[in-house]
């Protein structure tokens, strides 16, 4: 499997297959793709993988595809203006990821549901108590709104992060929410009651611009709509 990354703000991920292989995404996720592609969409893993998927922000179905003869290629569109991510899983062994966050893997990949272990973090830590995992072995793309910046931490080094621009972490991260000290900070600060901190040893990705700032910023420039008695 070849692939290529191209754009700057709304970036694509093109897929080069040869005969025999396939990879996977959620129903709907593919933008085009040669017509030597086929295409099979099922629930993969049963029911309650579909349900337990659906909850981690993805489609309950997943769609493989797969190269029937000579050379394939298929693309996949980001949702939102950001960066796709390449993570090699047989080097990271398993990645914690923002729901939504996946965009498409090999068929050695294995995407599945996990909670936050603390009662805080998943009442206050921005994305609630479910996200995404990814384990095994082979290639799999995610995609993260804004830009990236990446941080390998020492043991028992840390960070402190607004919730919201945590994209993802290796699993030996510890992950705990702490509230913000100062009544002025509370108050003045624009940053809410609670920070995330993040400590080693492990890798994090942060995002510049999550989808809840960006949402914010849009929505406060739709105008209201006309009716009524002001209308």
């Amino acid at each position: 499997m070849k692939y290529k990354i191209t754009g700057t703000v709304m970036q694509t991920l093109n897929v080069e297959l040869k005969k025999g292989e396939s990879l996977y995404s959620e129903a709907g996720g593919m933008s085009w793709m040669s017509d030597n592609i086929l295409m099979k969409t099922r629930m993969k893993g049963g029911l309650w993988k579909g349900v337990k998927r659906r909850f981690a922000g993805e489609s309950m179905f997943m769609t493989d595809f797969i190269c029937e003869a000579g050379t394939g290629t298929i693309t996949f569109a980001s949702e939102f203006p950001g960066k796709i991510i390449e993570l090699d899983m047989t080097k990271v062994k398993e990645i914690i990821c923002q729901k939504d966050a996946f965009m498409c893997a090999e068929q050695t990949v294995k995407l599945d549901l996990v909670f936050r272990k603390r009662l805080g973090a998943g009442l206050f830590g921005g994305e609630g108590f479910i996200l995404q995992k990814l384990s095994g072995k082979g290639k799999a793309f995610v995609e993260i709104s804004g830009e990236v910046v990446e941080y390998t931490l020492k043991k028992g080094q840390s960070i402190k992060v607004d919730t919201g621009h945590i994209a993802m972490y290796e699993p030996k991260v510890d992950y705990d929410i702490q509230f913000i000290r100062g009544a002025g900070n509370i108050i003045f600060g624009g940053e809410g009651l609670f920070l995330a901190t993040l400590r080693g040893p492990g890798k994090v990705w942060l995002q510049s611009m999550p989808l809840g700032i960006l949402a914010g910023k849009i929505a406060a420039y739709i105008a209201p709509p006309r009716g009524g008695l002001l209308g």
